[in-house]
């Protein structure tokens, strides 16, 4: 009874998980399709970062190796919808720079292959596609929502999914080369409602193996990175004006 309960519940679980990306990625898109007149792919390198019970903070020891790809449609000089796939490496361990005796005595560790799928908007502060000016930059704010699917936790504390909801928000800054190519650095946060990546979380006092940690501190993990982007435009046919 009780497994055919859990099993309801991860059905209802990827069941709100797919309407979540389906608000995320085919609603904006169905508006992009009336208004965009630039269309850019790019591809771009950096590192993924994880904070948790092993590391509370921002600690660039723990980065690790992560890509991207996406497409981005412009919807006007200063605002963009852009989708993203990044794949990488999540991991940590209490052996290295440890937060507190406990996790000494815990020495804890993981490592996690991530992908993640995200769909988010850009605000851009100045308007650098208009081509009378001579600016070759410009900063840029984004912010959306997606999900990311994990593996390497080979045995775990409760029963949970390895696919999971993220919003992602962040920054950076863009340069253009040409009116083709431009590069990007960018820094975001991927905000998590979960609490398992490094298989730590609540645990009670008396356990004596000290593998717990604190509940209501949920994991997520950053993407520091650089890109390089390819434009198209569209040429409009001619019309007859009469």
């Amino acid at each position: 009874m009780r497994g055919a309960q859990e099993t309801a519940a991860s059905f209802v679980n990827l069941s709100m998980t797919f309407r979540f990306v389906l608000l995320i990625f085919i609603l904006p898109v169905m508006c992009l399709g009336q208004v965009s007149r630039e269309h850019e792919i790019g591809a771009g390198f950096g590192a993924f970062n994880y904070t948790g019970d092993l590391v509370r903070t921002y600690n660039p020891a723990f980065s690790k190796p992560a890509i991207t790809v996406f497409y981005r449609s412009n919807i006007s000089p200063i605002v963009s919808f852009k989708t993203s796939l990044g794949f990488g490496t999540l991991a940590a361990n209490d052996r290295l720079n440890p937060i507190d005796t406990a996790a000494v005595k815990r020495n804890s560790s993981f490592r996690l292959n991530v992908m993640e799928l995200n769909g988010t908007f850009e605000y851009h502060f100045l308007d650098w596609h208009d081509r009378r000016q001579r600016l070759k930059f410009t900063p840029f704010l984004y912010a959306g929502g997606g999900i990311f699917v994990f593996s390497g936790n080979d045995t775990k504390p409760v029963d949970y999914s390895n696919v999971q909801i993220t919003i992602p928000f962040g920054g950076g800054v863009k340069y253009i080369i040409n009116p083709n190519w431009y590069l990007t650095a960018e820094f975001g946060i991927r905000k998590t409602f979960f609490d398992y990546l490094d298989n730590v979380s609540g645990g009670k006092l008396n356990n004596k193996n000290y593998r717990f940690g604190n509940v209501y501190d949920l994991d997520n993990y950053f993407f520091t990175g650089i890109t390089l982007t390819r434009t198209f435009y569209d040429i409009p046919c001619a019309q007859s004006p009469y």
